[in-house]
């Protein structure tokens, strides 16, 4: 239950409502200074997404750990959430403003919006 949760929230599921122009982002540094000491969040999901390739922070009642690294134009990432494994996957990065969104499969799958704290 605690991964088709996650699933439909951290892996990335599409926010509804109406949302400004998002920019693909292109590169690391693009991408370090946009999350750079910033908290993500969305509804029961706060993280960190470090220089330093870590990810931390709470989805629901759980934690959430992993590692991450910018290939090929894509944020790639592996995850734990509450100790379940939730596998390695690239993504495209879309910024504007205080808002992220994270589009799995390299940008072909479903996607998620954060705002950044």
């Amino acid at each position: 239950m605690r991964g088709l949760f996650l699933a439909c929230t951290i892996c990335f599921v599409a926010a509804s409502g109406a949302q400004a122009e998002l920019k693909k982002l292109n590169t690391l540094n693009e991408f370090v200074s946009k999350v750079q000491g910033k908290t993500l969040s969305r509804p029961l999901i706060k993280l960190t997404v470090s220089e330093d390739g870590s990810i931390a922070g709470r989805g629901a009642r759980w934690s959430v750990e992993g590692n991450w690294r910018w290939q090929n134009g894509y944020f790639c990432r592996d995850l734990y959430w509450g100790g379940d494994a939730l596998g390695y996957n690239c993504q495209e990065v879309q910024a504007s403003g205080d808002r992220i969104r994270f589009i799995s499969d390299k940008g072909t799958g479903d996607s998620a919006i954060f705002r950044l704290n």
